[in-house]
């Protein structure tokens, strides 16, 4: 069905939604629609920055370097 609409079909459709909408209408919607594509694609990058690793795991938030405190085998016996 949708796929005898040309040109002149997307013509009358368009010219519909202007006449039931108004020029501002669809102005501002536009701009909303542009304005959620715009968060979108900000969403996406900065969700792959958070992909990348951090060459910084073993350090703390004071510059010092992270200490293995895990007990040695001597001292789980004797605990």
């Amino acid at each position: 069905m949708l796929n005898n609409i040309g040109l002149p079909g997307l013509l009358l459709i368009a010219v519909v939604v202007l006449v039931l909408f108004g020029r501002g209408k669809i102005s501002s919607l536009m701009g909303e629609v542009g304005k959620g594509i715009t968060a979108f694609k900000k969403g996406v990058s900065d969700g792959s920055k958070d992909d990348e690793p951090d060459h910084d795991r073993g350090a703390l938030a004071d510059g010092t370097a992270a200490r293995d405190v895990t007990p040695e085998a001597a001292q789980k016996d004797k605990v």
